[in-house]
Formats: structure tokens, C-alpha cells, sequence
């Protein structure tokens, strides 16, 4: 590996030579979130985070061998389930509720001895791609707090490119952890569908859904994927089958790698984004890298398909948000159950979220549900079958992130096609269930980071890790807010 060690194994390492202990390094990130007006966070677990600290400190003293994770301060989505602590999803209906289970992924890490410092602002039940759509406000890019984080896992983006947390877990249905990753300059990976478990995370669309991890290097998304990637038999959609660990291949070869840049995808993308991302794909021709520009007139139908079945699937999960079984009641008067149903849901779900709700009861109508519905089924099986067909033929295909870099707040006005084509680049890794990761690449001239998006075929984490490494190794542009400033 190489010297330059990644944020995870410097904790650790720090930790274990006792140059700081883990109940300072944790008092220095909640103090660090107490001072931030980035609203990155609705909650923040302070005493469970220093009472979790003080047990790590009790191993290190006791010359107790601890794991690499142990001791490292993270966050968490606020989808996330977390047993006894509040999970809001940022909405008005889920403000005061709080879970009786974990979800898998922070069980998992929780066993490792994460130290959870707190659960992230999002887009209001992870529908949108600002984070302006929270309940609990809207989130402020590190690098400019003029402009947003991207969205839906904005908080927990911005919360790592600020240096409030070592790392944090979003997740990505359309592209909720790539987009505010590159617009903060950090790197945040979707992997397979199925790699990671979804058990315990409030869905949005269940077919699309994919929990990542959001890291500053590649190296530290290696390390968090490799603790993850484990079936689960409480997700029907986990893989089962045993997984190679992607930190051991990290910094292998990579040379003949055959890449394909689908021109379409930059089609409409700002000059600064698409010299930026073309620049940072020759890269990879000094390892003897061919890169091939070709037509993927497929991509076109990948944001009308997204639009179908993410709302059809949302309308049919959000159902259960209807102010009898748990969270927010409508406190009026009504007439009876129906009437108290549209009172509540009028009242506590945001615009987007009833937008979405409203689309996808009507693709699902038995009037129009083979016009939309079942077309897009069929072309859902189409984008797949292209994908896997283009991965015979390259091992990488390489796009920008996002068409432009992190825009202003109210950016679309009452436009909100205009906010779903900022993930029209990112979509279609969801589709077709790929891994996906975004990269920064570069700056733009307002200084605001740019993302280089990498997909390959499913299951090649590894492949797709090691390639991301290999740039980031000769051209680290990775640029951290204000942290990580504690000297570790």
C-alpha cells in the first residue's frame, strides 16, 4: 500500500500509539459540529458518543488489540435506523420517532466500535437532489455556503469534506451519494445492488435503493465497503455470495485497461466539468489505457424510466406514512380515518414528497400502468442488458458526475425537472444495478470541486476501487474544509 495513508488508518494508527486518545479525538469532532453553520446534522449523539469513546480508551490502556474501525468517529443518513435514537428521514411525519431496531449497516459497524457522533440532514425522505428539501432546512456546501451540497445525502456529504466526521453512510436511489460527493469534493461510492444491506434503511424506491459509503479518499471507501459487503438474511436482495476484500488489490495493476467514455452523458455538461473529467480519464494512457468515445443511446431512456418506477415504488412505501400506525397525527378536527389520512399527509410531507407520490399513483393506475409502468419495466431490462453488453467490450466506462459543479440555492424555482437533471449522469448505475463511484478531478473557477463518475460491471468493486486509487494516488485533489485540522 502506499505511504499516504488514508484518514481511517491514521485514526487508528493514532490511537494506537496512544498519540491521542479516542475520547479527545471525539470530543474534538462534536466540538467541531457545535461550531459548524452548515446544519449538517439533526441529531448529535454526544454522550453515547463519549461513553462509547471512554470503552475504546479502556481496551487501548489496557493494551488491548483493537480493530481498524474501533475508535473512528463516523455519521450516519438520517434513514438510517437507530435503535433509541431519532431517525426523522428530515420530515415533519417522522420528527419525534424513534426506532426500537439498528439497521444492518450500523449494526455492523457499531460491533466494530464505530463511534457514532450523530445522524445527517438529508432531502426530506431522501427525495431530492439539494438538500433543500429537509424539514430541518437546508444544508450548506463546505466549500460555499452560497451554494447546496447536492442531495438527497447532503449532510452527511458535507459533513465529511468539513472534517465533522471521519466517514459517513449515505444512500443512493438516483444518485444520492455520487452527486453531493462531487459537488463536495469527496468520494462516495454506490456499490452492486444487493452488496450492501438495506435492511433498516426507510426506503424510498426498494428496486434502486443501494446504501455507500462517503469517505475523504478511496482508500477509506475500500476499507468501510469491505466491513459491509456481507449477506444479510434480513435483506431478500443480499447477495450470498462470499466477497473478495477490495483493500488487498487496491493499489494493483492497472495497466491495459480499455475504457469507454459514453458521449451522450456529456452532452449538456458545463465546458469547465467536461475538460475536467475528459483530462482526468487520459490519465489512465501512461498505463497504456485505450479510451473509446462511443454513442449510448440506451442512457436517454435511463431518467424517464428513473422518474416511473422511483415514483411508483415511493408512492407505494410512503403509503405506510399515514398518521395511525406511528409517527406525526394531524391534531384537528376529522371526519374519519380517510379524512384524518389527507389531513396528516398534507400537512407533514413536503412538496417533492407529495409531487412524487401524486406521479407515481398515476403511472400505477390500472389505466395508465401498461402505458408507464410496464414500459418502463421493459426498458429497465433494456438499459441492463446494454450495460452488461458494454462491459464485454470495456472494463470502465467513465462520465461526469454531475453536468455542472454545486449550484446556488432555489436553482430550479418551481422547475423541478430542472433539479432532476442534475443527476441525469448518475441514474443510470441504479438502473442497471452497477457500482459506481464519484472522484473529485479538479476545480472549477469559482473553486468548487468537480466529480469524476467510474461504473463497472456488477461485483467488480475491486476493479473499480483500484482505478479510482490509481488516480487519486498521482493527483490527490482531495481538499478538506476546515479539517481534519486535529493533528493525528
Amino acid at each position: 500500500m502506499s505511504k499516504n495513508k488514508g484518514l481511517i488508518r491514521k485514526i487508528h494508527d493514532a490511537l494506537v500509539s496512544k498519540k491521542v486518545s479516542c475520547f479527545e479525538l471525539t470530543s474534538w469532532y462534536l466540538r467541531e459540529i457545535e461550531k459548524s453553520d452548515l446544519n449538517a446534522f439533526i441529531t448529535v449523539t454526544k454522550e453515547q458518543a463519549l461513553e462509547s469513546a471512554k470503552k475504546v480508551d479502556e481496551k487501548i490502556n489496557k493494551n488491548q488489540e483493537i480493530g481498524l474501525l474501533e475508535g473512528v468517529p463516523m455519521s450516519l443518513k438520517d434513514n438510517f435506523s437507530t435503535k433509541n435514537i431519532l431517525t426523522t428521514c428530515a420530515s415533519k411525519i417522522l420528527e419525534n420517532y424513534v426506532p426500537i431496531y439498528n439497521a444492518t449497516v450500523y449494526e455492523i459497524l457499531k460491533n466494530q466500535g464505530c463511534i457514532l457522533l450523530g445522524k445527517n440532514n438529508q432531502d426530506q425522505f431522501a427525495m431530492g437532489s439539494s438538500n433543500e428539501t429537509s424539514y430541518f432546512g437546508p444544508v450548506k456546501n463546505p466549500h460555499d455556503k452560497t451554494k447546496v451540497p447536492g442531495g438527497s445525502s447532503g449532510g452527511s456529504c458535507a459533513s465529511v469534506a468539513a472534517g465533522l466526521a471521519a466517514f459517513a453512510m449515505g444512500s443512493d436511489t438516483g444518485g444520492s451519494i455520487r452527486q453531493p460527493a462531487a459537488f463536495c469534493g469527496i468520494v462516495g461510492m454506490k456499490p452492486t445492488y444487493g452488496s450492501i444491506s438495506r435492511y433498516g434503511i426507510i426506503p424510498l424506491a426498494s428496486s434502486l435503493d443501494q446504501a455507500g459509503p462517503l469517505t475523504l479518499t478511496v482508500e477509506d471507501n475500500s476499507i468501510i465497503f469491505d466491513c459491509l459487503a456481507v449477506h444479510d438474511p434480513k435483506d431478500e436482495t443480499s447477495c450470498k455470495l462470499a466477497r473478495k476484500k477490495t483493500f488487498d488489490s487496491l493499489d494493483s495493476s492497472i495497466e491495459n485497461l480499455k475504457i469507454g467514455i459514453p458521449t451522450n452523458c456529456f452532452e449538456g455538461s458545463d465546458k469547465e466539468v467536461y475538460n475536467a473529467v475528459e483530462n482526468a480519464a487520459k490519465f489512465y494512457e501512461k498505463f497504456g489505457a485505450k479510451i473509446t468515445y462511443f454513442a449510448f443511446p440506451e442512457l436517454d431512456f435511463s431518467m424517464p424510466v428513473y422518474c416511473v418506477l422511483g415514483r411508483a415504488e415511493t408512492a407505494s412505501n410512503m403509503a405506510r406514512f399515514d398518521g395511525i400506525r406511528y409517527g406525526y397525527k394531524y391534531k384537528g378536527e376529522y371526519s374519519d380515518v380517510n379524512d384524518l389520512m389527507t389531513k396528516t399527509r398534507s400537512e407533514a410531507l413536503g412538496d417533492e414528497v407529495k409531487r412524487r407520490i401524486l406521479v407515481g399513483s398515476y403511472v400505477l393506475n390500472s389505466g395508465y400502468y401498461d402505458s408507464f409502468y410496464k414500459k418502463s419495466l421493459v426498458a429497465k431490462n433494456l438499459i441492463t442488458k446494454k450495460f452488461a453488453e458494454k462491459f464485454e467490450e470495456f472494463d470502465i466506462l467513465i462520465t461526469p458526475t454531475s453536468p455542472t459543479t454545486a449550484f446556488g440555492f432555489n436553482y430550479a424555482g418551481d422547475d423541478p425537472l430542472k433539479m432532476q437533471l442534475a443527476d441525469i449522469c448518475v441514474v443510470n448505475a441504479n438502473i442497471a444495478g452497477i457500482p459506481a463511484i464519484s472522484i473529485p478531478c479538479g476545480y472549477d473557477s469559482n473553486n468548487l470541486p468537480i466529480g469524476m463518475q467510474i461504473m463497472s460491471k456488477c461485483w467488480s468493486e475491486d476493479l473499480l476501487l483500484r482505478v479510482a486509487y490509481k488516480y487519486e494516488k498521482e493527483n490527490f485533489f482531495a481538499k478538506i474544509i476546515g479539517g481534519v485540522q486535529f493533528e493525528i
